[in-house]
Formats: structure tokens, sequence, C-alpha cells
């Protein structure tokens, strides 16, 4: 039994201090009071800064130069969550955009030989091909098509497999019929890449869906007449908002704004959409075979379309605290918590508490990442 201590604790609902966390068997056995700790308990005294749950993020492209579109496969997974570990990233959903049936098929292996042996691969994100072509973004609309029953039967069989799987649909591509099925088979579905209208979000949620792929990017729009997606997720309390906090896909006071407006018991939660150039010094990458730039702390095509963000998840955790006004506390349970519990994953990770697995990052005073735990297993710091 190690107790990590020295460090204030914020455990999912406060923050607390003089506690130890004692972590066992890969799991938090306890958090107790200093003076309470076990005298046959190992100390790791951590020197101040704050402890809190290990980051989760449901949407993550590539990583320390790796690309899981350029090639699906377990070890693929396992080293863009070793570049987002140091980032503070304990457990995340690789995530294949939009793409051809065999690279579809050749991920849903590939999460399924991660999961149970890959450290910090927790599921599989696909976002697509059953999105609206007039919201590609920077996807291929070419391959973009509606979804069929044999579609749902794989990513029902799919999500029995991997135990973690979050699929991007357009309303328009996939009719609540076959929503209710995915939701009843495991599969969290989430809404996005749409030009969908309030009512039809309406029927999407009623079907199941459970979630808004990166608020206000690639769907229709608030208006004060017609409220499209992004108004009907922050309205509809069933939706989970993801959000991309860097800076460039949405400015820092709609952020805000839509922090405060989220209708309950959903939240808005921080995803990355980060790519393969995070933890590198790489300046161009490609997507679907398109070249992408890096400059700026901005991901574009040659004709300026946004592919994907430049950003690491303590760093998103950082621009609200900073930038947008959120408090440390609710910025970290958009990191950790609520992915958790969008995902339905809340009683396993995103809080540090006695019986979860010990997925823990220790930050400094400036939210700077000094070292993370993922599954007791302490990496870097």
């Amino acid at each position: 039994m190690e107790a990590l201590v020295g460090a204030a604790v914020f455990d999912g609902t406060e923050t607390r201090t003089d506690v130890a966390v004692l972590v066992e068997a890969g799991r938090i056995a306890a958090v107790l009071p200093r003076d309470a700790v076990p005298a046959d308990a190992r100390l790791t005294d951590l020197g101040g800064g704050l402890l809190t749950a290990g980051f989760i993020d449901a949407q993550v492209n590539g990583g320390g130069g790796v690309m899981l579109n350029d090639g699906p496969t377990a070890d693929a997974m396992a080293a863009i969550a070793a570049a987002h570990r140091r980032f503070g990233t304990t457990g995340l959903l690789p995530t294949l955009i939009t793409d051809t049936p065999a690279a579809t098929a050749a991920a849903i292996a590939a999460a399924a030989a991660a999961v149970p042996t890959r450290p910090g691969v927790i599921g599989l994100h696909l976002e697509g091909p059953h999105l609206a072509p007039a919201r590609r973004g920077a996807h291929v609309a070419a391959l973009m098509r509606p979804m069929a029953e044999a579609d749902a039967d794989q990513l029902i069989a799919a999500a029995e497999a991997i135990g973690v799987l979050m699929v991007t649909v357009a309303v328009e591509q996939a009719p609540p019929t076959l929503i209710r099925r995915l939701a009843d088979g495991g599969v969290t579905v989430s809404l996005g890449h749409t030009d969908a209208a309030y009512d039809d979000v309406r029927r999407a949620v009623d079907a199941g869906a459970r979630a808004a792929t990166h608020l206000f990017n690639a769907m229709s729009p608030l208006g004060h007449r017609a409220p499209g997606i992004a108004g009907a997720a922050l309205d509809m309390g069933a939706l989970w908002c993801g959000m991309i906090a860097d800076g460039h896909h949405v400015h820092p006071a709609t952020l805000g704004i839509a922090i405060r407006g989220k209708r309950g018991p959903g939240r808005c939660f921080l995803v990355t959409d980060a790519m393969g150039t995070v933890g590198t010094e790489g300046t161009v990458f490609t997507l679907n075979g398109r070249t992408c730039r890096r400059a700026d702390g901005r991901l574009t095509l040659e004709d300026g379309t946004l592919a994907g963000a430049d950003i690491d998840m303590a760093a998103s955790v950082r621009l609200l605290v900073e930038r947008v006004g959120v408090g440390v506390e609710e910025a970290l349970r958009m990191a950790s918590a609520w992915p958790a519990d969008m995902l339905g994953i809340g009683e396993m990770r995103g809080r540090v508490q006695a019986g979860l697995q010990a997925d823990l990052v220790h930050l400094r005073e400036d939210l700077a990442v000094r070292g993370t735990w993922v599954a007791g297993v302490r990496n870097g710091g």
C-alpha cells in the first residue's frame, strides 16, 4: 500500500488538505486524514500542489506524431495514450474520423485488443461516417453515408467487445429507430456534424442520444428563432456537451455563456479533439491524405478549415480558468468527473474516491502537470 501525501486533494466534490490517498492493487483504497495513515504504508510525499483525478478525453484523434486514421492498430492507440499521459490524461477514447468501412472495422478490432492491454486506452470513439456532408468540417464528405441496420449491428457488437464505444452521428443520417437500437445496445450516441433543427434533436434525444460532439463546431448554430442543435444541446438536460477549449474553435466568451447556461443534469465537459501534433514539434501532418499545417496554435487544411485541435487537456483546463473564468474545481470536473459520467464509467474513474481506479494527476499551483498515475503506476514527475 502506498500513501500519497503532501498535496491538497480535489476528490471531485471538494478540495481537502492534510489528507492522504491510499493506493493498493491499482485502486484507491481510501482517502483519509494524514495522521490516520496505516503504519505499514509506504509514504510518498508530493511536496505540495494539487492531487486530483486523472483527465478523461473522449475525443482524441492522435498524439506523439501518431494519427489513428493513418493506421488504426492497438499499438497506435497505445502511442496516442502515452503522448497524452504527460499532460494529465489517464484515460482516453482514440478517435477515428470519417473513413472507409475497412478502417472502421480495423479500429474496432484494435480497440477491443487495446482496452485490456494498453494503459490509458479506455474505449473507442467513431466520429463518422454517418455525418452530414453539409457540416463536414475537416471530414471527407464523399465517405459519409446514411446508417443502415447492418451498421447498427456492427456497432452494437463492437460496444460489447470494447466496453466503451462512443459514436458521433448526424440526425440526418441516423433515424431515431437506429439511435434507439444503439443506445439500448450499450453505445454512447453523440450528435454532431449535423444541420439538425431543434425538434429533430428532441426526437434523437428521446430515442437515446446522450451527447453533442464539440459544441458549436460543425453544427447548426444557436439563433434567436431557430435554436439549432447548439441551442438544443444547451437546453436539453439529457444531453452532455463536449467542448474544445483551445481559444480557436470557440471564443472564450462563448464557452463561458454555454457553461453558465447549460441545463442539467447533463453538463459541459472538455475534449481536446487533438491531432498527432500534441507532444511533438512537428508542423505538418496528413488527414485522410490531405496536408494539414500547424501554426499559432491552429491546425488547418490548405483552405483554412480547422482540422482538429493542437491542445492537451491540462492546457484546456488552464484556458477555462484563466480566460473563461471557470473555477478550478469545476474546470477539473469538466476534465474528469463529467466525461466519466457522460460515458457511464463514473463508478470506475473520474474522481478520487475509495474503490475507483487509481488514475491520478498531480498539478502545480499553476495547473501544470507534475506527474500522473494510471492504475496506481506513476508516470513522470
